[in-house]
């Protein structure tokens, strides 16, 4: 036998008072045939605030960890059968390994310590759980890597072009590469804001009462490459409360969209029209000029465009990051996201349809004026 200086065995395993656990411990009792919450620790107590003895674990899975009825049935039946637990919970997907899950839920002695939790009184305890907080596991962190990915893609291509025209400038001394370099360091820099729009989220908003929304669409439209396309701003847009930067950032979001979506459709139409007008010997008429249009809607406001407009089946994935209908390399694919959050930050509503000019059209409404 192995003891220590005062005679205990140490053989077997070590017996620890609950409180002293770091982690969270709850003992139960299944004397009526139901599992019902016996005593907690500290850390339990922390963590749940408002669980007592004589609550049921059902209860406690079901409100405090949000783990669905599935898996609080499995739990409370294993523990009244006296079956060890080893299982993550509350990962709201019924997901129900060890791993998964905001909470990691298992039988105290099997923590692989070789120790068993104790009492200090006389409660009616028939075994205790440990509760680990697992690292979150939140669709936000894999759309973080996802955006990740993406702008390290989108940024290496205008570096790569920049540098081709750095080397051709230096060749042949044409002055003209450094527009190309110019226009790549551009598209850059639309990249880094993106990415800035999207990590600030809601804290950036700054709103201002009584904001002219199309003082607001006009400003964007001066910095934006509309590249011949027009734009018409209808008198009577309601004034609304606003961040003015991140409403002029969700308008030149959209422009930019508009005018790169289009702008292939339209210079093949444009050539298609000319080449069979020359073929009748008539004189080509291609003005082909984007419209775009900013107007009001049921307490809201929408933008409207002309231009090829977007398939119904793929409207909903337009917001997801990395989604570009154009031309590869000439958007980041950020811009649509960045218009939904903005909106979503602002608490309205946005919706994509086809509109009265045949083209996309994006309607943005007070989220407290829908149902």
């Amino acid at each position: 036998m192995t003891a220590d200086r005062e005679g205990n065995d140490l053989s077997g395993p070590r017996t620890v008072p609950i409180d002293s656990v770091p982690d969270p411990v709850v003992g139960f009792d299944c004397s009526d045939g139901d599992a019902v919450v016996a005593e907690t620790n500290d850390a339990f107590t922390t963590l749940f605030d408002g669980i007592s003895a004589g609550d049921p674990v059902r209860g406690w899975l079901r409100n405090e960890t949000a783990a669905d009825e599935s898996t609080a049935e499995c739990i409370c039946s294993s523990l009244t059968r006296g079956e060890a637990v080893d299982t993550g919970i509350g990962s709201g997907n019924g997901d129900d390994t060890a791993e998964s899950g905001r909470y990691r839920l298992r039988t105290f002695e099997d923590r692989g310590d070789d120790t068993t939790a104790t009492t200090a009184d006389d409660t009616a305890v028939d075994g205790y759980l440990l509760v680990t907080e697992l690292e979150s596991t939140r669709p936000e962190s894999a759309e973080v890597d996802r955006i990740a990915s993406i702008v390290s893609h989108d940024l290496r291509n205008p570096l790569d072009v920049a540098n081709a025209h750095l080397r051709a400038a230096r060749e042949t001394g044409n002055e003209e590469h450094f527009d190309a370099v110019r226009e790549s360091h551009d598209r850059m820099e639309r990249i880094v804001r993106d990415v800035l729009t999207l990590a600030r989220g809601e804290q950036a908003l700054d709103v201002a009462t009584d904001v002219d929304p199309g003082a607001v669409a006009a400003d964007a439209w001066g910095v934006v490459d509309t590249r011949g396309a027009s734009l018409t701003i209808e008198d009577d847009l309601p004034r609304i409360d606003a961040d003015r930067d991140r409403l002029q950032r969700l308008f030149e979001n959209l422009f930019r969209n508009s005018v790169e979506h289009a702008r292939h459709e339209t210079e093949a139409q444009t050539a298609s029209k000319a080449a069979d007008d020359d073929e009748r010997g008539r004189e080509s008429d291609t003005d082909q000029s984007l419209q775009i249009r900013v107007g009001s809607t049921d307490g809201g406001l929408f933008v409207a465009d002309d231009g090829p407009g977007i398939p119904a089946d793929e409207r909903e994935r337009v917001f997801e990051p990395g989604y570009s209908g154009s031309e590869p390399g000439t958007g980041t694919g950020l811009g649509l996201t960045i218009v939904e959050q903005i909106a979503e930050a602002h608490d309205w509503t946005v919706s994509l349809a086809n509109g009265s000019l045949g083209g996309a059209r994006f309607d943005f409404r007070p989220s407290s004026g829908t149902e």
